[in-house]
């Protein structure tokens, strides 16, 4: 498991390792060399967040020992866009891993987690719950509290109105939305907290696989708005908690 500096300087302290096992600890690389990866062991000390696992395109034989290690110097593991078929062959080596079908997402987690905060997850229809849930699970995942409110999108603003009350009292709010990419912009003018913006590949032709709605997103008047990639759940709750750590509720 990893250990902390602050960890590490305790024991010493207390004597429970010796200074050659400390001084190993601190020479340690920063990283892990697989050859073909350079999995990130420091990152959560220095981030307070450890590596995620793009799964996308890994090879069957790089992405089990990846999640192997990790798993084991953290004792839980994540990762995002991974394939029902990269699912069957992780567990059949990891039984208690779970799989999202919706968000695509993989984890082992440790049990008894209690969410701090709070984060709206908000979409402008269903046809963007994908990307919602992968930006809510994330978050949950690193330790926020998530309220979900689906299918609020300005063809039926009168549905936004009616959990307007929750959505005020988060410490951050997701907008996750295709077409025109509107969402965005109604929240930033309702709310006094952060919005983060997350455009989908979600419409008809003319939205570009999504880029309408990012350019609707980042030319908001509304204020208070930042924008992310298109269909980037996971980056947007990884800010989302960053954010919802500096002022839980």
């Amino acid at each position: 498991m990893n250990m902390e500096t602050r960890d590490i300087l305790e024991k010493f302290k207390e004597g429970e390792i010796s200074i050659d096992e400390a001084e190993q600890y601190f020479r340690r690389a920063p990283f892990d060399e697989m050859g073909y990866a350079k999995l990130d062991m420091h990152r959560q000390v220095r981030s307070g967040f450890p590596e995620v696992i793009f799964c996308s395109r890994k090879a069957d034989e790089h992405l089990l020992p990846i999640v192997q290690r990790l798993y084991e110097e953290n004792g839980e593991v994540f990762g995002t866009r991974a394939s029902q078929h990269q699912y069957e062959i992780l567990k059949e080596r990891f039984p208690e891993i779970q799989y999202d079908s919706i968000s695509h997402i993989i984890k082992i987690e440790k049990e008894k987690k209690e969410g701090e905060g709070l984060i709206a997850v908000c979409t402008a229809g269903t046809a963007d719950i994908s990307v919602a849930e992968e930006a809510a699970q994330t978050a949950e995942y690193f330790g926020a509290k998530v309220e979900r409110i689906y299918d609020v999108g300005v063809a039926g603003i009168h549905r936004l109105f009616s959990r307007l009350d929750v959505i005020q009292k988060a410490n951050c709010v997701i907008a996750v939305a295709g077409m025109e990419g509107a969402l965005a912009s109604v929240l930033g003018g309702l709310v006094d907290k952060p919005v983060i913006a997350v455009p989908t590949s979600v419409g008809y032709g003319a939205s570009f696989n999504g880029l309408s709605a990012l350019l609707t997103m980042i030319n908001s008047c509304a204020n208070g708005i930042a924008t992310v990639n298109i269909d980037n759940g996971y980056g947007a709750g990884y800010i989302a908690t960053q954010i919802n750590r500096m002022g839980k509720v």
